[in-house]
């Protein structure tokens, strides 16, 4: 009889919902016996009232002491989705209960949570990813096709940007993605998805330097009182990486009119692409190669169709030519890790890939005072 891989996710609110929903929603994205088995059979939140309505999206157990959850002898897979500030302790109790693991990003806030991961690993066997679910939109998976096939040539240059407008509210009160206490800041809730898409790309990071914005010095807290503001609002980031490439990255929740808006420009000795996530669907080529004789020839950027397309064993649901999304990269993250247990083979993003990109942003954070 095939084992079913029993899941205990670890904080309930936006991001826990959305990765139920990914577990719950995968039988109808892949292929029947693409991966594992699995059943949510335990939840773990805060709040002893949020622990309970959680139970009503069908776990079998709740609890407010994640110790419990990870240690419980049904559990195989613990899926972090807590704030920032508490991945790392959750990280080395499911590495020491030999538990695969599956935790939102970032992975750690500093170096020293990241050297302490690192040397808990080297005794770990296990199955281990990140959630940059953004390396899993069709884009970006074409994106990486085109680069690695050389039709960029040589890249010159980049330009990413992550964009929200969440901050632009003076009167909003303040959440813990932007309480020094709790791993706030842009840098690390958007910003680890562009250094990654970055390193994802093109490789290591040679320099990084940076500046950063507070818009509002101070903001009201729940419960009205005005606290001051410690974390960065706006990021803009200077890097070098060893390809020789030099790109600019700009991270914000202060872009007025933006909603989730992740962009890009790369160029290239031979082309260049581009795209913005608010159009899914397309990823702009320009090839370099193309006449632009007589009267502009064949130039331009033009549109490659990259929709709902995703490799076997993927069903590309609802279909290849219907608009993709934030979803759908969510769903086939988690369906990479799941894929990875079933061959038990190295996940990719892994915890490696997560440290990394702690690093590079604890040294982004370090220009910020200079």
């Amino acid at each position: 009889m095939e084992k079913t891989y029993n899941v205990g996710v670890i904080g309930f609110g936006f991001i826990g919902k959305v990765h139920a929903y990914c577990y719950e929603s995968l039988k109808y994205y892949f292929e029947p016996n693409a991966f594992i088995k699995i059943k949510l059979l335990g939840v773990c939140t805060s709040k002893k009232e949020t622990a309970e309505k959680a139970k009503e999206y069908g776990f079998t157990f709740a609890t407010m002491d994640y110790k419990e959850l990870i240690n419980h002898q049904d559990i195989d897979i613990v899926n972090i989705c807590s704030p920032n500030i508490f991945h790392k302790n959750q990280l080395l109790e499911a590495i020491k209960a030999d538990k695969h693991i599956y935790c939102e990003k970032p992975l750690v806030c500093n170096n020293q949570e990241a050297d302490e991961i690192e040397k808990a690993l080297k005794k770990y066997s296990k199955i281990h990813q990140v959630t940059f679910h953004i390396r899993f939109y069709p884009a970006i998976i074409k994106t990486k096709e085109i680069i690695d096939e050389g039709l960029l040539g040589e890249i010159i240059s980049f330009r990413i940007a992550y964009y929200h407008s969440g901050s632009i509210e003076p009167n909003k009160p303040i959440g813990w993605k932007q309480e020094k206490k709790m791993g706030g800041g842009v840098l690390l809730d958007l910003g680890s998805h562009a250094i990654d898409f970055a390193y994802f790309i093109f490789g290591k990071f040679e320099e990084v330097s940076g500046v950063s914005k507070i818009l509002y010095p101070e903001r009201i807290d729940r419960t009205g009182k005005k606290v001051r503001v410690e974390t960065e609002d706006y990021a803009i980031i200077n890097a070098k990486m060893k390809n020789n490439s030099l790109g600019v990255i700009e991270v914000s929740k202060i872009a007025t009119g933006s909603q989730d808006e992740f962009k890009f420009e790369i160029y290239g000795t031979k082309g260049a692409l581009r795209h913005n996530s608010m159009e899914p669907n397309f990823l702009e080529f320009y090839d370099q190669n193309e006449p632009d004789e007589p009267s502009g020839g064949m130039a331009g950027f033009k549109k490659i169709v990259t929709v709902n397309r995703y490799p076997k064993p993927s069903l590309s649901f609802p279909g290849p030519k219907f608009s993709g999304g934030w979803l759908s990269g969510h769903i086939h993250c988690l369906g990479n890790f799941l894929q990875c247990i079933k061959e038990n083979k190295k996940a990719i993003p892994s915890f490696y890939d997560g440290l990394y990109n702690g690093r590079v942003i604890e040294n982004i954070q370090r220009s910020f005072s200079k």
